[in-house]
């Protein structure tokens, strides 16, 4: 583990570990779910992999035996080949109510969630995974990201710049953990390795997704969708198939960490949204796979540069609240006049608008949108009850800018690469 890198949510597993009697960590494969708990058990923590057809059959047929054999504190991996474990582990958590006897993880989410849901209610801490971020990588500090300036300037002197092809090598690149831990791997050949296992060990096992090639097929649609709004009529069309089958299989995605929906921003004071739901791949790397594009200077030349850059700083920022083990409070804005917010944080009830630029000098035109928010502030004036009054935060415009600079009172040009 001489290349290991170290993980910006690890304090949160500690945290959660020391709270409930079961840890449940979720996240796409390969992401390095397994390799960082093996690497926080303390000694004589057991550890048990499902992927073990052995194993994963006592699982299935004697539950009850098989945790007997294998004893808390433990580790048990991919636990969605056996669901069936989940209400013995309830039964012996209830019994001894150990912080941190139990710690599993799962790939597969879609599988795994309602049996957790129905099993472990209240004796489960549930965390997820992503690939690595910026901060990981380069070895800064992470925290939920924030629009305030005093952090920002803060921030802006503990990292490091990157320009603009520095930041679409990482775009390209990906997230993935094994691609920076062995610099030799080959990109093109990792990522076909990636989708033929998403495919073959967890798309096909699903009853709902009966053709392995449309399903490839429905994955790269949704790659050249990213950072668009929703249309699943339109995803439908592109591939063959129903727009209740484009819904599901999209479920499937979301399920598997593959891509984030984010849901538009609903106020009653704002009339004239849409209520389409934004689209995010969660790993550029995987959608630049997915789209063929052979190398980081096409990418940033091509037509999807700037949906590429946005779902990326979006990633970073979303990444940033589930490494903290929180709930991200992301939302976008988009009305019938296309008029666009690129991404809201809501939070205590405030509202901090934020645009993603790829432009070195996006100008003032980037935050003209940004007053369609004004409603929510004087809700009395559009005869709605003030309870429902929201205050708008500092706004921001992620971009290439080479330092946080002022836009005006309230809102400042913030270097992509500070995210």
């Amino acid at each position: 583990m001489s290349n290991y890198i170290n993980r910006a949510i690890e304090p949160t597993i500690q945290q959660i570990s020391s709270t409930f009697p079961v840890l449940l960590l979720t996240g796409p494969r390969q992401v390095g779910k397994t390799t960082m708990l093996r690497r926080l058990a303390e000694q004589g923590r057991r550890y048990v992999s499902l992927d073990d057809p052995d194993l994963r059959l006592l699982a299935k047929t004697d539950p009850g035996l098989f945790l007997q054999r294998y004893q808390p504190p433990v580790l048990i991996d991919e636990v969605q080949y056996a669901t069936e474990l989940l209400p013995y582990i309830k039964m012996r958590v209830d019994e001894n109510r150990n912080p941190g006897d139990y710690w599993l993880t799962g790939s597969q989410v879609f599988r795994l969630m309602s049996n957790v849901s129905e099993s472990l209610a209240g004796r489960v801490g549930i965390v997820s995974l992503l690939g690595l971020s910026n901060a990981e990588i380069h070895g800064y500090p992470s925290l939920p990201y924030s629009t305030d300036s005093k952090r920002l300037l803060k921030r802006v002197g503990e990292v490091k710049p990157q320009e603009l092809p520095q930041i679409y090598q990482r775009i390209f690149r990906g997230s993935m953990p094994e691609l920076y831990a062995r610099p030799q791997v080959d990109w093109e050949t990792y990522y076909r390795s990636y989708v033929d296992t998403y495919l073959k060990r967890d798309i096909m096992d699903l009853s709902q997704v009966a053709d392995e090639m449309q399903f490839f097929q429905f994955m790269t649609a949704v790659a050249a969708h990213t950072a668009r709004p929703v249309v699943y009529e339109e995803l439908a069309r592109a591939v063959g198939i129903s727009s209740p089958t484009a819904k599901k299989w999209l479920s499937i995605l979301v399920s598997s960490h593959v891509i984030a929906l984010v849901k538009p921003y609903a106020n009653n004071l704002l009339k004239r949204v849409v209520k389409m739901p934004l689209l995010h791949m969660l790993d550029t790397g995987l959608a630049a796979y997915l789209l063929k594009w052979g190398n980081p200077e096409a990418l940033e030349r091509g037509a999807m540069s700037g949906a590429f850059f946005e779902s990326f700083i979006f990633s970073e920022i979303y990444k940033s609240y589930l490494n903290a083990g929180k709930e991200p409070p992301l939302y976008y804005y988009r009305d019938k006049d296309q008029k666009e917010i690129d991404l809201l944080i809501h939070q205590d009830g405030t509202l901090y608008p934020i645009e993603v630029k790829k432009a070195v000098s996006p100008g003032k035109a980037a935050i003209q949108h940004f007053d369609v928010l004004s409603p929510v502030e004087a809700p009395e004036k559009f005869g709605e009850l003030a309870s429902l009054k929201t205050s708008i935060g500092t706004g921001n415009v992620l971009c290439m800018a080479s330092d946080v600079i002022p836009i005006d009172q309230k809102n400042w040009f913030v270097p992509a690469w500070v995210v």
